[in-house]
């Protein structure tokens, strides 16, 4: 971390969460922060799905909700990003405080309920994206919608042709009986929905399918075969929990989704046994607790083939994205990997 990005996180932890987090948005848009462009080796660039990567360190969903930033972003060290969630119409989501920083847990809970400016303002700020880096949309579902799963092809048909990937959001806490959606029948009707609309698009994209960590074993394999047999393209695992075990934080307590550390170890046990689940026929996208490159080297060798992160920022900076992509360069050569897909689940059986 750079001396002015520690002083930016001080003030900014001064601030409430969310004005916060609209001061580091405004700060990346007026090139505030870090923009040294990815870290990439031949070591760490690879392929997820059809998409180049040069490297597999990417920004999760839920940053930049709006696609404001993506030219910032772009340039801030991540191999590839993934902006939204967004929902058909614009929703304010849900009251405030809906943001809790939890310092002494290194963790942050959320209760948004998806608050975004809706597809048309989306679409218009992806038009003019930044070419050369990978960008994903996070496909939500409006709230007091009667037909979630035509909402996530709406806004798929809307953005689509604006993207190089698109995730099916069906792991969000906040928005209520979403995860509902993850059961196999309910989850084989959604996705065949968004999988037509994917076909309708003149360039097909990857489509993506992002989960709860707080799933069964039983619902872990379903999911397995409903994403194989859909033609899904990779699943994100996982999402934020509605765990609070050993939490030290005030504001632990607080309804919502958990992220940040507490996460990273029953985040990557749901990620090994997708792994198992899936045996290496889909790639998986491990997200939940990564802080550092060791972090992010255990979730590979869990069985991811990238990763993202988004809390740790919150505590790190932006900085932190080139320092894991360089540390996870220096780990995989240490352990002998030529290329970051050698080492894809080596060390799953230690989270099984």
């Amino acid at each position: 971390m750079t001396p002015l990005e520690t002083l930016g996180l001080t003030l900014l932890h001064r601030s409430d969460p969310e004005r916060a987090h609209t001061m580091a948005m405004r700060a990346l848009r007026l090139g505030l922060v870090p923009s040294p462009g990815p870290f990439t080796s031949p070591r760490l660039a690879t392929q997820i799905a059809g998409l180049e990567l040069p490297n597999p360190v990417g920004l999760a969903a839920g940053f930049d909700k709006n696609a404001e930033a993506l030219g910032p972003l772009s340039r801030a060290g991540f191999g590839f990003i993934e902006v939204g969630a967004v929902t058909p119409r614009a929703q304010p989501g849900n009251p405030r405080p809906r943001l809790f920083r939890l310092s002494e847990d290194r963790a942050v809970i959320n209760r948004f309920g998806f608050n975004n400016k809706g597809m048309e303002a989306a679409r218009a700020k992806l038009a003019g994206r930044p070419s050369e880096a990978v960008i994903g949309l996070n496909l939500g579902a409006n709230k007091d919608s009667d037909n979630r799963a035509e909402d996530f092809a709406r806004v798929l048909s809307h953005c689509g042709p604006h993207l190089d990937f698109a995730t099916v959001n069906v792991s969000s806490p906040n928005t209520e009986k979403l995860r509902d959606l993850q059961g196999a029948e309910a989850l084989s009707a959604l996705l065949a929905g968004v999988m037509e609309a994917n076909s309708w698009l003149k360039a097909p994209l990857p489509i993506f399918l992002k989960i709860a960590p707080d799933l069964s074993d039983t619902e872990i394999s379903e999911i397995g075969e409903v994403a194989l047999g859909a033609g899904l393209s990779a699943i994100i695992a996982t999402n934020t929990t509605l765990s609070r075990d050993g939490l030290q934080g005030p504001a632990s307590q607080e309804a919502g989704g958990l992220s940040g550390a507490p996460l990273f170890a029953p985040s990557t046990r749901v990620l090994a046994k997708l792994s198992r689940a899936t045996d290496g026929k889909l790639p998986l996208i491990g997200v939940g607790g990564i802080g550092s490159a060791e972090d992010a080297y255990q979730k590979i060798r869990a069985g991811a083939s990238a990763v993202q992160l988004y809390s740790a920022l919150v505590y790190k900076g932006f900085s932190l994205a080139g320092e894991i992509a360089r540390g996870l360069d220096a780990r995989l050569e240490q352990d002998g990997f030529a290329h970051v897909s050698d080492a894809v689940a080596t060390g799953r059986d230690e989270w099984l």
